[in-house]
């Protein structure tokens, strides 16, 4: 099966963005998938914000990015826009780190007014770091999202199911994405 790269944009420890994620790792994993968990809030900021190509942590993330077949990225919504963490992360990688790779797009917020967001925002900077398919993305109302207190997640179920769907569509996805492989010299 594939490797999937999981990326949370959230800048916060307690994200609700970054717990929904994890809980669709799961379901990856249960289809036979390898995940990968990423979280740029866990990149030092002076490496981000520095734009530090160098660092150890980014050159360890863009190298998790090469090994991923398919890329989840998630991100909450802020001004309507992905977040600043993840587009540091996303300038600070090559030019076409997402060649040959299937992305789920998926977004977190507090209004319906938000939803444009995967499609006018981060699609096209996942467009231009040559996304081999970006799968129809979903964007989660944060009130179908409950922390409880054990730190686990309920998620309302219609957006349950419909994410899902979603998830399970990238999964197809990975398998009919064709790997890529680098021409050799003769």
């Amino acid at each position: 099966m594939a490797t999937v790269l999981s990326v949370s944009g959230s800048p916060s420890a307690s994200s609700r963005t970054g717990l929904l994620l994890r809980h669709l790792d799961q379901r990856l994993i249960a289809q036979g998938h390898e995940v990968i968990p990423l979280d740029v809030r866990a990149i030092p900021a002076e490496a981000l914000l520095g734009a530090d190509f160098g660092h150890p942590a980014i050159v360890e993330a863009a190298g998790l990015f090469a090994r991923a077949d398919g890329v989840v990225v998630g991100t909450p919504v802020y001004k309507a826009s992905f977040s600043g963490v993840l587009k540091a992360l996303l300038d600070l990688l090559p030019q076409y780190a997402l060649t040959g790779k299937t992305v789920l797009p998926l977004a977190t917020g507090g209004s319906t007014a938000h939803v444009l967001a995967i499609d006018y925002a981060l699609r096209p900077v996942l467009n231009s770091m040559g996304a081999a398919h970006i799968v129809q993305g979903w964007f989660t109302l944060d009130k179908d999202i409950t922390v409880r207190e054990d730190g686990s997640l309920a998620v309302a179920p219609a957006t349950a199911e419909a994410l899902g769907h979603v998830v399970d569509q990238f999964a197809a996805a990975l398998d009919r994405t064709p790997v890529l492989v680098a021409a050799t010299a003769s």
